[in-house]
């Protein structure tokens, strides 16, 4: 054929299809030993890093991400190595002054990353020049992308705009981030010709198969003239991952798109990671199949599974589907973000408060405050001014570049860290995560290191626990087969528990009439007087801000708890003398237990 146009492919099964499969948790040890098979695939780049792999690592795999960026550059040395970059944030969830952002692009490119996609969440594309800049410095590929959603606001045109202006800031190429698979093959079709016809650059499309159209999404956007696609090696594709690999090679062989990947090693590769998903069962979930509520609820795939996770932990999965009717609610009234970290985590974690408080905005993350101070960008729409009001009162918001407002921190976080750090890289680490980062350096010295236990699968094939949760129950000589399926919060100190009594659900409630104490005493009371403090969700605390014996007002911040990785303010509810402090920072709190008192 003489008029070919092979389809290149970016293989995302180290970093993406995990992290919206299995919450992030794939180790490196069952990366490496494929690591020879992918390299000689042929990919056009193979994403390694980024996202939330860099916090996955340090906070349940105590692994140091930079070494496993070493190890993988080691092993795939035909391939580029790709990483996902948040623009200003970086892969935390704060803007970075530009020092930090220059430092963190230096080092990447000295430790194997060739391909650097940069985005910013909100579309604001201050936020990603600096990063940009650093990309073309370090002599890599910069990959400027464009995240794509839906709203009043957002339309093709606006979007090959920002295409224009990332090939003025020097993109070697164009990416259409579609985070939460809210493509349509005919939209898709319309959006990547309405980019090509304007910006003669390479563009790749990244979207997820949640919805159950991005396979057909890239079709068109072949037929309209991208570049490039994302896939997932089948046993991690799907669901809230992406279009599998192998099936859009087949689809494309003997046609003027072909890939020119071969099929029987990229089935030998699929099989290996269906052996190793097995190995992460715990960390599956329901709600990574495939939906078409998305296309409503507009909840990505990481973000889905993670959210899922977070939700099981507070014992209030039961939930979720409240949580994703309210995520939208709470988007528009922050002017239609895109969700994608950070605002996803944002969006999602104030979504979350308000369910679970059965009260919207009841409680106001401080994410969600500095948001509305302009603190991350300029939202694409205009933001509920009454919830405005209510998050940050009479403070001001500033319409500036973010970064602009911060001063050079490298100096400050290498003091900050002192000898913990042995390296410029354990420096960066810090910065992206400051208590969690000491954390794992602290463990390091230690050699207390200890990855989140892996549930043992049982010969049969079924997840094993140390817990019990299926029971046979003896009652006057009549013989019942109860399995528990679930648990949450009833309110009024009542517990639900979701049972299967002889295969028939059945919700029970329990409120208990008393309370054990442990021998420790450190058992908390329950909150029962307006001056009791107690948190709305269970999470750890960050920050006391009062000590007993000081005078507080109503409404006066006196706390900061954290949860689901967002930090907030406990608030006073009553003006008067702080009584009693129970906690202390790192503390792990409960809701409804009293926290301090005020009298």
């Amino acid at each position: 054929m003489s008029d070919t146009r092979p389809i290149e492919v970016t293989e995302v099964i180290l970093r993406d299809a995990h992290q919206s499969l299995i919450a992030t948790r794939m180790r490196i040890e069952d990366m490496l030993p494929i690591c020879e098979k992918l390299d000689a695939m042929g990919f056009w780049s193979l994403e390694v890093w980024g996202g939330a792999t860099f916090d996955a690592c340090i906070r349940f795999l105590k692994e140091d991400p930079w070494v496993r960026l070493q190890q993988l550059r080691q092993a795939l040395p035909n391939t580029r190595l790709q990483m996902l970059l948040r623009g200003q944030n970086l892969l935390g969830y704060r803007h970075y002054a530009d020092d930090v952002v220059a430092a963190f692009v230096e080092k990447s490119a000295e430790n194997g990353i060739d391909v650097f996609r940069v985005f910013d969440a909100l579309n604001d594309l201050r936020n990603i020049e600096t990063a940009m800049k650093a990309v073309k410095r370090s002599g890599k590929h910069a990959q400027g992308t464009i995240c794509f959603t839906t709203s009043p606001v957002h339309t093709a045109d606006l979007f090959a705009e920002q295409a224009r202006q990332l090939q003025n800031m020097g993109a070697d190429s164009i990416a259409i981030k579609d985070m939460a698979g809210l493509l349509t093959p005919y939209g898709t079709y319309e959006l990547v010709k309405a980019i090509k016809d304007n910006v003669p650059l390479p563009l790749a499309i990244h979207s997820h198969a949640t919805s159950g159209l991005a396979p057909l999404c890239q079709m068109k956007a072949i037929e309209a003239g991208v570049d490039r696609i994302d896939t997932a090696i089948s046993s991690f594709a799907g669901g809230t991952s992406h279009p599998a690999t192998e099936f859009q090679v087949a689809a494309l062989q003997g046609t003027a798109y072909d890939t020119g990947l071969a099929l029987d090693p990229l089935t030998e590769i699929s099989d290996y990671f269906r052996e190793v998903r097995k190995k992460y069962h715990q960390f599956e979930s329901e709600f990574t199949r495939e939906d078409i509520s998305v296309q409503v609820n507009q909840v990505p795939g990481g973000m889905m599974s993670n959210l899922a996770n977070q939700l099981k932990d507070q014992n209030a999965l039961d939930r979720i589907r409240d949580v994703f009717d309210e995520i939208p609610r709470v988007r528009k009234d922050l002017g239609y973000p895109p969700l994608v970290t950070p605002t996803s985590q944002i969006v999602g974690t104030q979504a979350v408060y308000n369910v679970l408080a059965g009260e919207r905005y009841k409680t106001i993350t401080n994410e969600v405050k500095r948001y509305l101070q302009g603190g991350y960008g300029q939202p694409p729409a205009a933001v509920n001014e009454a919830v405005r009001k209510q998050a940050i009162g009479n403070d001001s918001y500033s319409e500036e570049r973010p970064a602009d407002a911060l001063a050079p921190e490298m100096d400050k976080l290498r003091q900050d860290i002192g000898d913990l750090a042995v390296s410029a890289e354990d420096v960066l680490t810090f910065a992206m995560f400051p208590d969690l980062g000491r954390e794992y350096l602290e463990q390091r010295r230690a050699g207390t290191l200890q990855p989140e236990p892996l549930m043992p699968i049982d010969a049969g094939g079924r997840p094993s626990s140390t817990t019990a949760t299926e029971f046979k129950v003896d009652v006057h000589g009549e013989t019942y087969e109860v399995a528990i399926t679930g648990v949450g919060d009833s309110g009024g100190g009542r517990r639900k528990l979701y049972v299967s009594l002889d295969g028939m659900p059945e919700e029970v409630i329990f409120e208990p009439l008393n309370e054990y104490v442990a021998e420790d005493g450190g058992k908390r009371k329950q909150a029962s007087e307006p001056g009791h403090v107690t948190a709305a969700m269970p999470g750890n605390v960050v920050e006391v801000l009062v000590n007993e014996g000081d005078q507080v007002e109503a409404g006066q911040a006196v706390l900061v708890t954290e949860a689901m990785k967002m930090e907030s303010e406990i608030n006073a509810n009553i003006a008067g003398t702080v009584t009693l402090v129970n906690v202390a920072k790192s503390d792990r709190v409960t809701p409804g237990d009293v926290l301090m008192e005020i009298k």
